[in-house]
């Protein structure tokens, strides 16, 4: 391949990269939107990167006898499953970061798509991706369970223990510790969405005795 591509060619190449990074911001923003960990600036870099590699393994090797586009495209998925699991946080007994993970997975495999030209295939897989994330997101906020790390405090250590009695099988487990000033509790709760939204707070502030001093 001659180094001096023309100008339909270039035209057609960044095309291909502002398609890719629009896809790569939709998905972004969502994320972001639901506070996650890697954001709009991630994302887009993410498929511009995966389109750029996608037009150089495609176009920048015609001439190779070793020409393998497909070599490159093997290389970032290996790569981004590195990103990916650098975003995957355990902590105590939550995992958290596995969609934003997966989004940048589906993410740089879209970017691949458009380097490859095919448009419509991935403009079309952007939008069925962030119709079911918003579906999911709807449902998970109505339906299932989930945890929550409650940290209690009191200066009466049996306020504690009924604070947690009370709580019931609600309490996954818990660990209570002493200070110079008052007892602590720090209590991993499952508790079902409807609950989780409308009952929980109160709940925790009704309990006698005892602050509630965090919620995560």
């Amino acid at each position: 391949m001659e180094s001096v591509l023309d100008l339909n060619t270039t035209l057609s190449f960044v095309i291909r990269i502002l398609v890719a990074s629009l896809i790569g911001a939709a998905i972004g923003f969502e994320r972001k939107y639901r506070a996650k960990g890697a954001g709009i600036g991630t994302h887009v870099l993410v498929a511009i990167g995966a389109a750029l590699f996608m037009i150089v393994s495609q176009n920048g090797f015609l001439g190779s006898p070793r020409f393998d586009a497909a070599r490159v495209a093997a290389g970032v998925v290996t790569g981004i499953g590195f990103l990916g699991g650098g975003i995957i946080l355990k902590q105590q007994n939550r995992v958290s970061g596995l969609t934003t993970a997966a989004g940048l997975w589906v993410t740089a495999a879209m970017g691949l798509t458009i380097g490859c030209g095919m448009y419509i295939l991935g403009v079309s897989c952007a939008l069925i991706v962030l119709a079911w994330i918003d579906i999911v997101n709807r449902l998970s906020h109505k339906i299932g369970k989930r945890q929550v790390m409650v940290t209690l405090s009191s200066e009466d250590h049996a306020a504690l223990l009924k604070a947690i009695e009370s709580l019931g099988k609600n309490v996954e487990n818990y660990n209570l510790t002493k200070n110079d000033t008052c007892y602590e509790v720090e209590a991993l709760l499952s508790v079902s969405q409807k609950y989780y939204t409308n009952d929980l707070i109160p709940a925790l502030n009704a309990l006698e005795g005892v602050r509630l001093d965090k919620l995560e």
